[in-house]
């Protein structure tokens, strides 16, 4: 695994492209969309029946599916171990950037 210096972010938007540098394999991209569609789909689920129990899986698919992207396909520490907030934020527009093909599938 690369380790990276650490860097202090002051903004999300200097942070963004150090965030996009660590997720340059798309098998790992893709099981970032994979984990983050299925937050989107059984958050849905749990509003809709209000079932609060499965609140514990979000977590489990945002973060599970990105870190064995991480750790067996980009081969490196997941961002979030070191910049938790932007690393969370730049999941979702990462997500974004995907759906609306700014960035390769």
């Amino acid at each position: 695994m690369t380790n990276e210096p650490i860097k202090h972010y002051s903004d999300f938007k200097s942070f963004y492209p150090f965030y996009l540098s660590q997720h340059q394999n798309t098998i790992c991209r893709r099981l970032h969309f994979i984990g983050s569609s299925l937050i989107v789909i059984t958050l849905g689920y749990i509003l809709m029946n209000a079932a609060w129990l499965l609140l514990w899986t979000l977590p489990l698919f945002g973060y599970g599916f990105a870190w064995l992207g991480h750790f067996f396909f980009e081969k490196n520490k997941p961002a979030t171990f070191t910049y938790p907030w932007y690393s969370f934020l730049g999941d979702w527009v990462m997500y974004k950037d995907m759906l609306l093909g700014k960035l390769k599938f």
